[in-house]
């Protein structure tokens, strides 16, 4: 599974940051992480206002909607419960993205916060508890995606029952494909057995790289 494999990930970045005279680029990657939260959770935002509009739009809403031959809704209650779906949907993803963000910022500060002489036990430790901080804020990022899903799956109500349950069983048979069976699901599998059977070896303060022995 994708996200228990991106654990074992995201720990051996973080040990490896440690090592690092230049810590530079696991800031980039970090930040970079941040920015994507960011735009997910703007766009997060702009669909929430947009869902609150028809949910509150009363009488003259529903009868244009109840106009479109493809919407399949038999009274206002109906129609606004089903919006009501969608939004609590977008607004749970909307608040794992912003506890995303909030815990990302932490592991900047804490990845800035890593002396810069460690011994490797001392290595060992900050690794593992930078990762602890890192790994459950790109757990709520993937959260905050996967509620988009199932948001498009509460829309398609509005096009009938079976629709809705056409689009779930979709959403979630998709999940479970990208999460165990798609080729980035066993590539990650495959590197984190790698990752697993390799011995850590931290880098001393001050060594060289090998191809400069």
């Amino acid at each position: 599974m994708i996200n228990t494999d991106m654990t074992v990930l995201r720990a051996a970045w973080m040990r490896n940051m440690v090592g690092r005279d230049n810590r530079f680029m696991d800031g980039q990657l970090l930040g970079h992480t941040l920015n994507s939260a960011s735009f997910f959770a703007s766009s997060n935002l702009i669909l929430i206002a947009a869902t609150a509009g028809a949910l509150f739009g009363g009488e003259s809403t529903f009868r244009s909607v109840s106009a479109l031959e493809v919407i399949r809704t038999s009274s206002r209650f109906q129609f606004e419960f089903q919006l009501a779906v969608v939004l609590i949907s977008l607004a749970r993803g909307l608040l794992d993205f912003i506890w995303a963000i909030r815990q990302m910022n932490y592991s900047i500060a804490a990845i800035g916060a890593v002396p810069e002489v460690l011994t490797p036990e001392e290595a060992e430790r900050f690794g593992a508890a930078v990762a602890r901080l890192l790994n459950p804020a790109l757990s709520s990022f993937n959260s905050g995606i996967r509620a988009y899903y199932f948001a498009l799956a509460a829309g398609a109500w509005l096009f009938g029952p079976i629709a809705l349950i056409a689009a779930t069983l979709g959403a979630v048979t998709v999940l479970f494909w990208r999460q165990r069976r798609s080729p980035a699901a066993r590539a990650i599998g495959d590197l984190r057995r790698l990752i697993e059977t390799t011995p850590w070896r931290p880098k001393t303060p001050g060594e060289a790289p090998p191809d400069a022995l």
